[in-house]
């Protein structure tokens, strides 16, 4: 008896002791990718070599089917940082500022500041320009004016150097890094001053908040020339699905203006909008995209091996995140802009010390992919079940030891601090335990000008936008509707519905058989779906929730 008194009493202190590693105030350090796609080894891709994501993967909690709320940069990182949804920050393009436009929302890291926080951003964290106030949203949610590198203005210009031996805007632009301007690209300046913070913190009692943003793999792909070596051509494959499938909604199709405007794309005289990109240079953009990951995880494992070696690895919880995916070929598409998984699905790793990973684990040797073979590392632990990046902010909040907002209210304009995501900390505590769980699921939207494509389909200005699509995905299928939409009052109309899809995952992973005119998915006749009633349920409110003339903080309509 006397035994199973002090086994009972050492498995009580084991839970006391995981309770107050939860509650523990942990530093911050933020890290989110630009257009980054599941591409990266511990989300099991065979061809990315991404061995120090893949490391900080083997000491978190890895979310392998989280999603954006929209496909750009702009609204997602606004949506993710306040943790409210598009139609509530109502940023859907790049001209937009949420404290003027919507509400004078609380951000992540002025949540931190608030609470005695150090915060300070490195890179690109907020998009830059009208949609923070092109000021990086500081005083409000930074300690110091935010850091850009300044090898970033050259990032547009003329400085890939062509078959022809001129310099042009390129898509594909792999550079000599010791010819670009400055000797270095924007990435690494923003490596060395986030190291710089880094070290000025470690005698520092003042805990931090530190969030870098790096711009790759976002285009154009102006990277170190020695990271294609990694990718042969020869070894290259196209998309599983290439072509534009049959019957996809045309108002669904993402034309990828962007990326025609590039001078090398130019010469390939492609129609618009479905004139596919020859087969060889779709491979080499394949090859160009996983280069730039490959060179952005190098990045983030200089970036981790410093936190390491200043001893600061064991107090700080790591987060690591995109803005969105991208396109690399899928239904005949290139770049983000739509709301399939490969443009909206995102890699969301938390890293939590003496939670995820005990004391003595919590180290992070750099790898250099360029000279070591390549390193396999198993993930700790995962979670299947549908996560979104609104649900960023309290998780964040709750692991690092602060009290999570509360959720807001259905109509939430005037409400400063609150979260329209879900605190994510249950699944670190039951890791071992997680069950399939068909009711969860994510919101993501895309705005569109027209019902075709048009030059300006991918990034329509508010005042163009007539058309929205508003995708469900949950564990077993993803069902879009694309509704009108009236931009003055932000207003959809459910009954106006101009396309429908519905892609069944079990059978068609790759989103390619729109099976909604089969089904007959209309939105009174949603028990056609295999679904639950929690889930139409939840979906009826939600389309009831926009169609309900929700007002504004200025009380318009």
């Amino acid at each position: 008896m006397y035994t199973c008194l002090r086994l009972c009493l050492l498995l009580l202190g084991l839970v006391v002791a995981r309770r107050n590693h939860v509650k523990e105030r942990r530093n911050v350090l933020f890290i989110m990718a630009d257009d980054l796609r599941t591409s990266l080894g511990c989300y099991g891709d065979s061809v990315a070599k991404s061995p120090n994501i893949d490391q900080l993967a083997s000491r978190s909690q890895v979310f392998l089917n989280a999603y954006a709320q929209q496909a750009v940069c702009a609204p997602s990182r606004t949506s993710m940082l306040t943790s409210r949804r598009p139609d509530t920050t109502r940023v859907y393009d790049f001209n937009s500022y949420w404290r003027t436009h919507s509400g004078n929302y609380t951000t992540l890291p002025q949540y931190f500041k608030s609470k005695g926080y150090f915060t300070t951003s490195v890179g690109k964290i907020f998009h830059p320009g009208i949609p923070s106030n092109h000021s990086d949203d500081f005083p409000y949610s930074w300690s110091t004016p935010a850091y850009h590198p300044a090898s970033f203005r050259y990032e547009k210009e003329k400085v890939c150097k062509g078959e022809d031996g001129k310099l042009h805007a390129n898509l594909l632009c792999a550079v000599n890094v010791a010819e670009q301007p400055g000797g270095i690209l924007p990435d690494m300046e923003s490596t060395d001053e986030a190291v710089r913070i880094l070290k000025s913190r470690v005698n520092d009692d003042t805990l931090f908040f530190l969030a870098v943003g790096f711009h790759k793999p976002h285009i154009p792909f102006r990277i170190p020339q020695e990271y294609l070596s990694l990718y042969p051509i020869e070894q290259m494959t196209l998309a599983p699905d290439p072509d534009v499938p049959s019957l996809l909604p045309a108002v669904a199709y993402n034309p990828w203006s962007d990326v025609r405007r590039r001078d090398d794309v130019q010469k390939l005289n492609i129609s618009f909008p479905y004139g596919p990109i020859p087969k060889d240079f779709q491979l080499r953009i394949r090859q160009h995209y996983y280069a730039a990951v490959s060179y952005m995880d190098a990045q983030v494992g200089r970036l981790l091996g410093a936190l390491d070696e200043l001893r600061l690895a064991n107090s700080t919880m790591v987060v690591f995140a995109s803005d969105h995916g991208w396109s690399l070929g899928e239904h005949g598409e290139w770049a983000k802009y739509s709301n399939f998984d490969v443009s909206t699905r995102v890699p969301l790793i938390f890293y939590v010390p003496g939670v995820t990973a005990t004391r003595r684990e919590s180290t992070f040797p750099f790898v250099n992919v360029l000279l070591q073979p390549q390193r396999v590392f198993k993930n700790n632990y995962v979670v299947r079940n549908v996560a979104e990046l609104v649900d960023v902010f309290p998780t964040v909040s709750c692991l690092a030891g602060l009290k999570k907002p509360r959720s807001c209210p259905d109509f939430s304009f005037q409400v400063e601090l609150c979260t329209e995501g879900r605190n994510l900390v249950s699944t670190h505590r039951h890791r071992h335990k997680e069950r399939r769980n068909p009711e969860v699921i994510s919101f993501s939207q895309y705005p569109r000008p027209a019902d075709s494509p048009q030059v300006n389909s991918d990034l329509p200005d508010l005042k163009d936008i007539t058309v929205m699509g508003y995708s469900l995905r949950c564990w077993d299928y993803r069902y879009t509707l694309w509704l009108g939409f009236n931009p003055k009052t932000f207003q959809v109309n459910v009954s106006d519905i101009h396309a429908g899809e519905l892609y069944m995952l079990a059978d068609d992973p790759g989103e390619d058989r729109n099976v909604y005119e089969a089904f007959g998915v209309m939105p009174g006749k949603m028990a056609s779906l295999p679904w639950t009633e929690s889930v139409q349920m939840r979906m009826r409110q939600q389309l009831l929730y926009l169609s309900a003339g929700r007002k504004t903080s200025r009380g318009q309509a």
